[in-house]
């Protein structure tokens, strides 16, 4: 065909690796999916999020089966997940575990062609927190769906795990060398980690640095990021430059000391909330998550496990009716905002672009609930109303070192009344507290930092998802011909 046109092939050829290494270079970017939100974007529309960042893999805490319609042939990985809850009923019987891998993990997979790659067995049971709740029934449970898995003949594309708190193991000197497991669930661990092994399972680890910044007001605030500013560990000649390399590496030695030295390991939490507390905010959250992105771009690992690290980031969208119990940041570790709009620069892909947000969000109409002006900051009826509104709504934000918490007192309710207002779908009587102390104003009363939200119209609804990973295959198949007919000219 002559030389035009091998250099027309040549370019197509170029273009296509290009195309194909950007599908290469995000294969390991996975997120947390949490649903425990007032109004939840649409399934469809939170894939298709997903897809347009790039996003493959996604670690669900729940069986939804709507969430995981939507995931049907998305080309996205899932990590399904078991709460706490069900831990018990599991363990105590085959047929309920085969029952529950029939219903959440074989009817996806066979009908509806969700790529599902792992169950979670619980979510951090062992933490100190839940004082032993869940040590004896944990391991039943793990066996049992790992038989239910193998009945249904799953066990080899589906493998269970347990996500962990990095509480599991400790080391007396703070040396990742000198970690081991917990002593009073050092022997129960060590039974988890050789099923695990026997099932060619990973061990999964939450790894949190913030919370040691939040629980330790002395912690070493650069130590928790990654840009080599803190006081560096010297552990034998391993340098440790940052917690997470430190924590993990920690892990590394508590497994190798009991002999499960190779035993994959997956970071199924990573990342900081940007809000609900003086640490959590935008600038160490973008800080701490494009850190960490450009440390897996480069293929970093740590100093005892080299490579790139498994990961999921902590987490996708803010979810506004969590439990704060561990803190008013629980609320606020999204990428983006309860509609789908990112919060702040970050790159995922590595070609300096941000988030994309996400797609035909409808909002409700521009109203608020705002403290009136008639009212008097005396009034007895105030403080048990603003009670009420955040007993029912999310007033995470207003405390210390949070974006509303310089918010004056006549503010600070407002935000209050205006939270419950929205959560409410906006309903007039939401805005009808006892003695006229409210009024609906259609001025936005947001201030500063501290944002007054408009909430999203709750829609079950959400289309059908993108085909990208068919295209993704398409051009696979053409970038063969394409090597084809380039060879026969």
């Amino acid at each position: 065909l002559g030389m035009l046109s091998k250099s027309v092939f040549a370019v197509s050829f170029a273009l296509i690796l290009l195309y194909i290494n950007l599908f290469i270079e995000v294969e390991g970017i996975g997120v947390n999916w949490g649903s425990q939100a007032s109004h939840p974007l649409p399934p469809a529309t939170v894939v298709r999020l997903l897809q347009a960042n790039g996003i493959r893999k996604v670690k669900l805490f729940e069986a939804d089966t709507k969430i995981l319609g939507a995931l049907s042939r998305s080309g996205i990985q899932v990590m399904v997940g078991i709460p706490n809850d069900l831990l018990a009923p599991i363990a105590a019987s085959v047929a309920v575990a085969e029952r529950w891998v029939s219903q959440n993990v074989s009817a996806h997979v066979s009908s509806n062609g969700v790529d599902i790659r792992y169950v979670a067995v619980g979510n951090e049971p062992f933490l100190k927190a839940f004082n032993g709740t869940f040590e004896d029934i944990t391991l039943p449970a793990l066996q049992n769906i790992q038989s239910a898995l193998i009945k249904a003949g799953l066990a080899t594309q589906v493998k269970v795990t347990v996500p962990l708190n990095a509480d599991v193991y400790q080391s007396a000197s703070n040396l990742p060398s000198d970690g081991d497991f917990r002593l009073e669930i050092r022997d129960l661990m060590i039974s988890i980690v050789k099923f695990l092994s026997d099932n060619q399972a990973p061990f999964t680890i939450n790894i949190y640095p913030f919370i040691s910044l939040y629980n330790d007001p002395h912690f070493p605030v650069e130590f928790a990021f990654f840009d080599g500013t803190g006081d560096p560990i010297n552990d034998n000649g391993r340098v440790y430059d940052n917690v997470l390399d430190a924590n993990y590496d920690t892990l590394v030695w508590s497994l190798q000391k009991n002999g499960f030295g190779n035993l994959s390991i997956i970071v199924g939490e990573v990342g900081w909330p940007t809000d609900g507390d003086k640490n959590a905010n935008m600038m160490y959250a973008r800080r701490y998550n494009q850190g960490f992105m450009n440390r897996q771009r480069v293929g970093r690992g740590t100093p005892m496990r080299p490579g790139p690290l498994d990961a999921y980031l902590f987490s996708l969208i803010d979810e506004d009716a969590k439990s704060i119990q561990p803190g008013n940041f629980e609320r606020h570790w999204g990428m983006f905002y309860i509609d789908g709009r990112p919060k702040y620069q970050l790159s995922l892909l590595g070609n300096g672009n941000g988030l994309i947000p996400a797609k035909d969000v409808h909002h409700m109409g521009k109203k608020w609930c705002v403290l009136a002006p008639s009212a008097s900051l005396e009034d007895p009826q105030l403080g048990p109303s603003v009670g009420y509104a955040c007993d029912h709504a999310d007033c995470t934000s207003l405390g210390y070192g949070s974006s509303c918490g310089g918010l004056d007192l006549a503010q600070n309710v407002s935000y209050a009344f205006n939270s419950y207002y929205q959560v409410s779908d906006q309903l007039e009587s939401a805005c009808k507290f006892p003695g006229g102390i409210s009024m609906i104003v259609t001025r936005d009363p947001s201030f500063g930092s501290c944002q007054f939200k408009v909430m999203i119209k709750s829609d079950s609804s959400g289309g059908e998802v993108s085909t990208k990973m068919c295209l993704t295959r398409s051009v696979a198949v053409l970038l063969l011909l394409l090597m084809c007919m380039y060879i026969v000219l």
